[in-house]
């Protein structure tokens, strides 16, 4: 899927980069897989801000998407490529042969009117889900479950792919985006493929407006604060801080370590970086 850059007809438009959405088969989406979507403005259930510089932007409506694939060995029908504000990667609306409609994350190679499955016997193509021990060695797949029945958590975004590189017991090794090699269990599920709109990485939004309009609001630096706002703050004239970079707790940005042992980290077996 190609970029369109446009004429500096103006300013905003000397480095905008927009896809040309020519995969996109419908405008409007299926009405009852469809909710409204109420913001919070980065902020939690007490009315806290836990999230900085979130707020504002056009308002969406929040597509059902089906990250189980639970619909077992019923094959369905692909009506339809649409396009989805709340996240990279474009969706497929799926007709199934029962009548049911579903939504799910729509593969690189995936068009109208072909036909997939989930289940344990079913081809190897873009779009098709099935356990990790049916998938031979070097596969493609996204989607991918930690848990079996939970549902996807792995490679979700636009140009997402995880690899299959090993079966060993009841583990498959699973080479993430990230780099990291890591442990899943055979019996969870995941999907053929790459994920759709491999240039999303390419987008330019070439105006401060345009990120306004996804809700993201201007980042402050420390140094330009006060002192009793930010460590980095104050100072006669401009001044670079004068000390190691902190967060606006104190705690040093730059090369300390926040992880703490999780029970997951016996899974990974090659760490990203």
């Amino acid at each position: 899927m190609p970029l369109r850059k446009y004429k500096p007809v103006t300013p905003g438009l000397r480095f905008k980069t927009l896809p040309t959405f020519e995969e996109i088969t419908k405008d409007k989406p299926e009405e009852s897989l469809v909710v409204t979507l109420k913001k919070k403005g980065g902020r939690n259930n007490y009315g806290r801000i836990t999230c900085r510089y979130r707020g504002g932007g056009s308002k969406r409506y929040y597509r059902i998407i089906d990250f189980k694939r639970d619909k077992l060995n019923i094959p369905a029908k692909v009506a339809s490529i649409e396009y989805d504000p709340n996240r990279s990667t474009r969706i497929a609306l799926l007709n199934y042969s029962d009548g049911e409609k579903r939504y799910i994350l729509a593969p690189l190679e995936l068009k109208v009117g072909d036909k997939i499955m989930a289940g344990d016997e079913v081809e190897i193509k873009p779009g098709n889900a099935m356990p990790l021990a049916k998938v031979p060695l070097g596969t493609m797949i996204h989607n991918v479950e930690l848990r079996r029945g939970k549902g996807g958590q792995i490679a979700r975004s636009a140009g997402g792919m995880a690899q299959l590189v090993a079966k060993e017991g009841e583990y498959g090794h699973l080479r993430l985006p990230s780099g990291e090699i890591r442990l899943v269990r055979l019996e969870c599920f995941g999907t053929i493929g790459q994920l759709s709109n491999i240039d999303h990485e390419n987008i330019s939004f070439g105006k401060a407006g345009r990120t306004r309009w996804m809700g993201r609001r201007p980042r402050v630096r420390g140094v330009a604060m006060n002192p009793v706002d930010h460590p980095m703050g104050g100072g006669e004239g401009k001044s670079s801080g004068g000390r190691h970079p902190t967060t606006p707790w104190g705690k040093a940005t730059k090369g300390l370590k926040t992880r703490k042992r999780k029970l997951s980290d016996r899974w990974i077996v090659k760490r990203r970086k």
